[in-house]
């Protein structure tokens, strides 16, 4: 089993779709990685040995942030967003969408439940 930056890679997949798995590795970082340590991009994760496994250890140490480090980054800049008050920053604090999406029928995922309003009763005459 391949373990890396405290994840475990499925073993059927190929060399550059497991090390996807990884947070903040995509498909061409992966490559990348696999092309700078020497291996095939077709090779499956159970077919690396350890000297090929060490290597992309010892390269994702180095040279990319990933995982815990990666996602406190990520939730600092939404602070320091938050903290200037600039737009996105109250985008966030609103819990609305960021990028310009409209909000009238959709952006479910990001307002939540819906919150039902009680509609005014008429006045009788």
């Amino acid at each position: 089993m391949a373990r890396i930056a405290g994840i475990d890679l499925p073993k059927n997949k190929r060399g550059v779709i497991g090390l996807t798995y990884i947070f903040g590795i995509g498909r061409s970082t992966a490559a990348h990685i696999l092309k700078k340590a020497g291996i095939s991009e077709d090779v499956k994760v159970s077919e690396w040995n350890d000297d090929q496994l060490t290597a992309i250890r010892n390269i994702i140490n180095d040279e990319i942030k990933v995982e815990g480090a990666l996602r406190s980054e990520v939730q600092l800049n939404i602070k320091r967003l938050m903290d200037i008050g600039c737009y996105r920053g109250l985008r966030h604090r609103k819990h609305l969408p960021l990028r310009g999406q409209r909000t009238k029928n959709n952006s479910r995922t990001r307002k939540g439940k819906r919150k039902t309003v009680a509609n005014k009763k008429k006045a009788t005459k």
